[in-house]
């Protein structure tokens, strides 16, 4: 039987009589608790397709109309294969030392491993608990708005305020964020899975009655700005894109899946990126299409024009509970990082889990984190514009940055080998997007800040 290093997140076993993998005699409570390792390849495709399939895709016509055609297509294109490769890089470094004997569960734990005691501590794991809250933050918001325009469909004189709604969906988060473990949200994410696909190919067929009628705005696919300010958007729009790819808990995701865990994960990609594809491409181009150059930051906004509804009311009500349910799946899934800390410190995993000792504590802390993420969205409505420069500080160097160095550090290929160099080039382009991106994120935080407003009803 192995043992683990307390709160290191790397559980170290050993080969039992029959080299058979045995399993870790002690985890802390924080791995034992939540990163149960229980699930099959197919339960890491939900869990993968939901923590990158959310309602951010919405502005992919947005970002397609910043970019062109062609630079929206190509950028929309590199993305898929930039982020397939490097999440499968990481799962292959997991593997590798999985394979070793030495199981890492999380983010935090591969960085102190692989790159050095203190890499953990001091920057990744404070990175990633930053945008997985961020993304809850986020969630709970987006589900405020969707409850609102659903009022608002039925009551369009109606006195409630966006608040009200970001209320009402916290309150609802917060009863389904006491699901005991990752691998229990499992079903949870498979609805979620189906959930995107519906909202999706409703937001496809909406843009593409709207751009066929009567009603459709003129065409025009001209990039409007010129100078600095197109500039500027275009590194917008590349932040948008890669954003909304994101992920942030692979080494997370591929903790809840039973051992052995070789070639799993990549099954899971597949199922995942199946999904990417389809409704990426399928939302971003017949978006841009049916409204070009006017698209709004959200493809949604543009099925109104001037209080007219262009499509049926009942069927913009049916999108945005589609929108609505799956996103509440979302924010549970980004939650998993806060409450393995929040287990990890306040639990006793000598205890059982539905232990008083246990349960009371989890009931309080997990119900408190919701509470403040409830409290910010309903504060600041345009928490969008501040998880932009979240996501380009915390996504892209997590995604695109870090995955590149924990291979070349892991497998050391040749530095002349296409591997070692495309890995290294990656990396570097992928900071640069970071470091320009985090700019025009602040610019625009400058520029919105005239309009910002704690509680208002947006």
């Amino acid at each position: 039987m192995g043992t683990e290093a307390p709160n290191s997140g790397a559980v170290v076993v050993n080969k039992d009589s029959t080299n058979q993998t045995a399993p870790p005699a002690k985890l802390d409570a924080g791995d034992l608790f939540v990163l149960k390792s229980r699930g099959s390849w197919l339960h890491c495709g939900y869990h993968l397709t939901t923590s990158i399939v959310a309602p951010a895709l919405l502005s992919l016509p947005f970002a397609l109309g910043l970019l062109g055609w062609g630079g929206g297509v190509v950028c929309l294109s590199l993305s898929a294969l930039v982020t397939f490769y490097s999440y499968n890089l990481l799962s292959l470094v997991l593997e590798d030392h999985a394979r070793r004997g030495t199981r890492q569960l999380h983010f935090r734990a591969m960085a102190n491993d692989i790159l050095g005691p203190g890499w953990g501590k001091y920057f990744v794991g404070p990175l990633q608990l930053g945008i997985c809250y961020g993304c809850v933050i986020s969630c709970i918001l987006i589900g405020g708005q969707s409850l609102k325009y659903i009022y608002l469909v039925a009551r369009p004189n109606g006195s409630m305020q966006l608040s009200h709604f970001v209320v009402i969906f916290g309150g609802v988060s917060l009863i389904m964020a006491q699901m005991p473990s990752f691998h229990s949200l499992r079903h949870i994410n498979l609805v979620s899975l189906l959930l995107c696909l519906a909202y999706c190919a409703c937001t496809t067929a909406g843009s593409i009655y709207i751009g066929k009628s009567s009603d459709a705005p003129p065409k025009n696919y001209n990039i409007s700005e010129v100078g600095i300010n197109r500039l500027f958007n275009i590194f917008n729009a590349i932040s948008i894109i890669a954003t909304t790819y994101g992920n942030g808990i692979i080494p997370e995701i591929q903790a809840t899946m039973a051992p052995p865990i070789q070639g799993k994960m990549f099954k899971g990609l597949l199922v995942c990126y199946s999904v990417v594809i389809t409704t990426y491409f399928s939302v971003g181009i017949s978006g841009y299409w049916a409204f070009g150059n006017q698209v709004m930051p959200t493809v949604l906004s543009n099925f109104t024009d001037n209080g007219k509804y262009l499509l049926p009311k009942w069927f913009l009500v049916i999108t945005n509970i589609f929108v609505l349910v799956q996103v509440s799946a979302v924010s549970l899934t980004y939650l998993q990082p806060t409450n393995v800390v929040l287990e990890r410190r306040f639990a006793d995993p000598k205890k059982d889990e539905f232990s008083t000792r246990n349960l009371v504590p989890r009931l309080i802390f997990r119900s408190l984190s919701i509470v403040i993420a409830t409290t910010v969205a309903a504060m600041l409505p345009f928490f969008g514009d501040i998880m932009a420069l979240l996501g380009a500080l915390g996504f892209i160097p997590l995604d695109m940055v870090m995955p590149m160095l924990f291979y070349n550090v892991t497998f050391k290929p040749s530095k002349r080998s296409l591997v070692f160099w495309g890995n290294t080039i990656i990396a570097v382009v992928a900071t640069v997007l970071a470091v320009v991106g985090s700019v025009a994120s602040v610019r625009q935080i400058i520029i919105d800040a005239k309009n910002y407003r704690l509680f208002a009803n947006v």
